[in-house]
Order: C-alpha cells, then sequence, then structure tokens
C-alpha cells in the first residue's frame, strides 16, 4: 500500500508534466544516498515544496527519455564533421524543447509571484572539434522564463532591458524585482552534456543536468566561456591553511600533493587520481598541468582506469559527472586512494560543479578563462584581467602572453572574450572565483539535479532502460544540502513510437521535415511554442527590443539551418503572420 500511495503521489504531483508528453507513470522507487527519512512519502531535501521537486526529478527524467528515444542517439557515428553537427544539433533541439516544455507546465504551479530564469546554459560556444561556423546548438540560455503569464511577461521587460541598455545594472534589476516582491529561482542548464558521445553511439556518458538556486545568479547577459577549474576536498585545502599555504587553481601541483598528503597521511603520491580533460587540443591550455602531476608522481586517469566502482571513466568530455565521484577510499590492503578533478570546463559545467562543493564538502578554484586555446592557462587567465578599451590593449596582450606574432584577427577575437564576460558581470579581476561571486547572495540553496540518458561511469546510474514493448524506466538523482536520492521512474508512452516522436519534437522541426503547416489546426498555444522553440534554436539570431522579438535569417549560420531550411522557416513564420497576426505581433522578420 505504501508503494501504491507512493506512485498515486508522485503521478498526482507530476500530471501536467506526464500529460503534456503523453506519458503513463507506472512505478516510482527512491534510492537513499544521504539523508533518508522516516517516510518516503515525506521526501522533500529542498528549498522548494514538495511538488516542485518532484517535478524538476520527472523534468530531468521525461529530457533524458525523449533524448534517448527521439534524439538521433548512435546517428552520427562514421560521418563527417557536418554530418555529425547535424545529428548533434538535432539531439540538442529534443533535449531542449523537453526540458522547456516541462519547465513551462511545471511553472503553472509555482506560487503566483515566482519563476524560474535560466542564467546559464550550453549551447553557444564551438566545443572540441567543432568550429565557430557550425553555429550555436539548441539551447536553453540567458534569460529564458517561466512563470506564470502575468510575471513572466512583466519580467521578460526587464531581462530585455538589463540585456539592450548599459546604463540599467544587475543591481537595478536585483531592485526592481525585489520592489515588486517576485521570487526568481536561477538555474544552469546543460540539457544534453556529452553530445557527441551521443551522437556517436558511445555506451555510457550523456546526460541532462539541471542545477536551481534559490535566487538569481548576477549574470546580466547570454554567456558562455571557459574556466579552469580544480575540485578536491575541503579537508586538503583547510589543513593546507593551517600551514599558511593557499591552494587555489594556480597552485603549483607538487604543492596539492604535498596538502594532499598531509590531510591523507600516508597517502602514496600514484594512488592520487587526477581526472581532466585530455586530447591534443587540450595540450596548449592545459598541458602544463599533466607534467606537474606527473613530476609529483601523481596517477592521470586514462580510460583503461577502472573507477572503485567497477566501470572505466572517459577524458574525452563531461567534466560535471566527476564531480560526484571526488574523494576517497580505501583498496583490498587497506591503502588510501584519491580521486580528484582539475583542468578546465565550459562555464554552465564549471559553475554546476562548484555548486555542489559545498553540499559535497568539496573546494572548488575557479579561473576565468578566454575562448582561445593558444596560451597556458595561467597566461590566459591573467590575458583576461586586460582593459579591452585601452588605446593599448593589443601591446598589453602581446606582452602579457609573450607572444610578439598575435595577429589583429585574433587580437580581436581575444579582445570580444574580454567584452562578452564583462557584459555578463562575471568577475574578471579576482585571481580566482568561486560560486559565491555568481550568486546575488552569498548565502544560497541549490537543487543539484542530473537525469541520465546511458549509463554514468562515476556514479554507476544506470541510463533509459527499455522493461516493457512501450514502458522505460528512468534514472535521476537529486542533490541537495539535506540529501542525495536516486529516483527510478518508470513510463510507457500512451501513444505508438512514431506520435510519441511528435510529441517529443519542437513543432518548427515537425514543419521542417515535411508536416504541412497550413492544414494543421492552429491554437494560440502555438504562438508561445514557436516563440520558445526560436530562442532554443536559432537564438543567437534573434534581438529583443520592447515587446518584439527579431530575427534577422542573415545570422542563422548555415551549419544551425540549412539555407533551404531557412526558405521554409521564413515561409513558415511569414504564414503564421499573415493568418494569426493579433497572435504573432511580437515577431519581425528580417
Amino acid at each position: 500500500m505504501k508503494q501504491k500511495n507512493l506512485v498515486a503521489q508522485w503521478a498526482f504531483d507530476c500530471r501536467p508534466i506526464l500529460g503534456r508528453l503523453h506519458l503513463w507513470l507506472e512505478n516510482v522507487h527512491i534510492e537513499w544516498l544521504r539523508g533518508k527519512p522516516a517516510d518516503d512519502l515525506l521526501d522533500s531535501i529542498s528549498f522548494t515544496d514538495p511538488r516542485t521537486e518532484k517535478m524538476l526529478a520527472m523534468t530531468l527524467a521525461v529530457t533524458a527519455l525523449g533524448t534517448r528515444l527521439f534524439g538521433r542517439y548512435g546517428q552520427g557515428a562514421g560521418l563527417d564533421k557536418t554530418g555529425l553537427n547535424i545529428v548533434k544539433k538535432d539531439a540538442d533541439a529534443i533535449s531542449a524543447y523537453a526540458m522547456s516544455e516541462s519547465l513551462w507546465y511545471l511553472t503553472r504551479t509555482l506560487p503566483e509571484n515566482h519563476a524560474i530564469m535560466v542564467c546559464l546554459g550550453e549551447g553557444l560556444m564551438p566545443k572540441a572539434g567543432e568550429t565557430s561556423e557550425m553555429g550555436a546548438n539548441p539551447l536553453l540560455g540567458f534569460g529564458r522564463i517561466y512563470a506564470r503569464p502575468q510575471v513572466a511577461k512583466f519580467l521578460e521587460t526587464w531581462v530585455n532591458r538589463l540585456i539592450n541598455d548599459p546604463a540599467f545594472s544587475w543591481e537595478d534589476f536585483k531592485k526592481t524585482i525585489a520592489r515588486e516582491g517576485i521570487t526568481i529561482w536561477g538555474a544552469a542548464i546543460d540539457t544534453l552534456e556529452n553530445t557527441s558521445r551521443f551522437a556517436k553511439g558511445e555506451a555510457a556518458g550523456p546526460l541532462t543536468v539541471l542545477h536551481l538556486f534559490d535566487q538569481p545568479l548576477a549574470i546580466s547577459d547570454q554567456y558562455e566561456g571557459y574556466i579552469g577549474n580544480l575540485v578536491i576536498p575541503k579537508k586538503v585545502v583547510d589543513r593546507a591553511a593551517k600551514d599558511s599555504i593557499l591552494i587555489d587553481f594556480f597552485t603549483p601541483r607538487h604543492r596539492v600533493v604535498e596538502a594532499i598528503q598531509k590531510a591523507y597521511p600516508g597517502i602514496e603520491p600514484g594512488h592520487i587520481h587526477v581526472w581532466t580533460l585530455k586530447g591534443d587540443s587540450r595540450a596548449g591550455r592545459i598541458g602544463y598541468l599533466w607534467e606537474q602531476w606527473e613530476a609529483a608522481g601523481a596517477h592521470l586517469v586514462n580510460d583503461d582506469w577502472m573507477l572503485p566502482n567497477g566501470w572505466t571513466p572517459f577524458t574525452d568530455s563531461g567534466t560535471y559527472a566527476p564531480t560526484l565521484t571526488i574523494g576517497d577510499w580505501q583498496d583490498e590492503d587497506n591503502d588510501t586512494h584519491l580521486f580528484i578533478v582539475d583542468g578546465y570546463a565550459a562555464s554552465a559545467e564549471a559553475i554546476q560543479a562548484a555548486s555542489l562543493a559545498p553540499i559535497l564538502d568539496l573546494s572548488a578554484s575557479l579561473a576565468v578563462l578566454s575562448s582561445r586555446f593558444r596560451f597556458t592557462a595561467p597566461l590566459d587567465a591573467a590575458a583576461m584581467k586586460l582593459d579591452p578599451d585601452s588605446d593599448t590593449f593589443a601591446d598589453q596582450l602581446r606582452d602579457r602572453v609573450n607572444d610578439p606574432d598575435l595577429n589583429p584577427d585574433f587580437v580581436q577575437k581575444y579582445k570580444d572574450s574580454i567584452l562578452a564576460a564583462q557584459k555578463a558581470g562575471i568577475p574578471l579581476n579576482s585571481r580566482t572565483i568561486t560560486a559565491d561571486d555568481l550568486i546575488s547572495e552569498k548565502k544560497w540553496q541549490a537543487l543539484a539535479g542530473a537525469g541520465y540518458m546511458l549509463p554514468d561511469p562515476y556514479t554507476g546510474a544506470p541510463g533509459v532502460t527499455q522493461i516493457d514493448d512501450d514502458t522505460y524506466e528512468v534514472t535521476v538523482r537529486i542533490t541537495t544540502a539535506a540529501g542525495d536520492k536516486r529516483i527510478t521512474v518508470a513510463l510507457r508512452l500512451l501513444e505508438n513510437f512514431n506520435e510519441s516522436k511528435l510529441v517529443f519534437s519542437p513543432l518548427l522541426n515537425r514543419f521542417l521535415k515535411g508536416e504541412d503547416f497550413r492544414h494543421r489546426a492552429v491554437k494560440i498555444s502555438d504562438s508561445g511554442r514557436i516563440r520558445n522553440e526560436l530562442q532554443t534554436l536559432c537564438s543567437e539570431a534573434l534581438r529583443f527590443y520592447d515587446t518584439k522579438m527579431i530575427l534577422n535569417f542573415d545570422k542563422i549560420p548555415e551549419a544551425t539551418i540549412s539555407r533551404e531550411d531557412q526558405k521554409l522557416l521564413r515561409q513558415v513564420l511569414a504564414w503564421y503572420k499573415k493568418n494569426h497576426p493579433i497572435w504573432f505581433d511580437w515577431l519581425e522578420l528580417r
């Protein structure tokens, strides 16, 4: 009876999301990793109310399920860069759409003065193996508001001003929201981490990540960059501090090894296992770290090494998941081992990992880097502190990095990296930063959530598993300061596979793939769906002024949407504007 009650409660609380995506909840199982309550029906561990917490978990579950089933998993294997990129963008589109729709329905149940605002997202910036002309991937990025209509419209006005008006600062935005008595929960989102692994059909790794904070992040514009990160147990930093030794991202790694040995007496350097991104493309930035660790006798984790849980890791991507493995253990000989994370990550991943630090008793030291991979991380971080408006910026940059051969194009791109960080309010003057530096108030709470599309080697969580013809189990992990739980839900598709694929597919994607938009029944909700999808699919081509969203087709890269599809997209949007002018008054095409 307890189990029946548990399933019934979850089905009731999550019915808006389940109904939207045509799913039936068959079962729920909760495994407590930390903080087990007396009754699973009283299982809330976050600053949100119990219903919202369940719906956030379901958001992660349905995003993982939809992406795994309908995101073209493995179809990029063996393709050239262009073909692989198309598969990746299709996968990102499904994941971003499923999460966005879930958040939309979730926030209809929030208190009337609450909103969720996306402050950091992944997808704007080319990753390893990608080039800038490939364009942004579908994503949920800065400024996306999920709330009841009146609150969302009010906030969008001020977010647009925050983006477009240099005289309107983050502090002005914060005061405006406070005067209206609105509570904003900030989010850092990566709807599909390890997209390349997903597209290539790798057996493990892809997941969806959502971190929710009880306040917005102090960021004032869309931003994605690279951030150096050293994440180790807090006891190491505390022990070194007793000897007046500073341990942060710039500390020579032999000093870090010495600090680890004082915090873990008797540990051998070779039993310090350092997870870091590998590959030739990263050598210029963090190769010096590999050399320092190896010189100190530490072990650099590779794809052949076995984690204590029996899985083998990967080092080509994915800097978030290893954070959950940081810690020590004893082997069969009672020797102490320690797993830590070093190197760099994309901004959303770095902040997500850093926000796990106080929950898991870790120390995360971050350093803001540029989007260029030409210099070592210390030189790069130092150059990011230069004044981009200085008349002598080019000379200062060449002197700072000791490279007189930097061409004007490179100098301009480097300047753009600094300007983008400044505009978004990313702290650049400090030696290092922590999560506190990007959260409005220094006292904050976070809910860290992950949904697993495929098995995760670091935590041992299984991926989406088919248990019947139309039923799948999905695992989600929710971690907060109050507890840590692994939730497995069994979800049944209420439609056949092809119909379910349409349910999980963005409306515009369906039109671009041939669905007849002229003879499809139009609902007023199409206006909101299309507005939302444009922000997801081609955010770099959008500008916002007053109540208008302007779509500039010249700024949509062909690698994002082909010229042929752009023509069709213009036809679709023009048709909607012509036939439903009031509903689409917000859209301008250029």
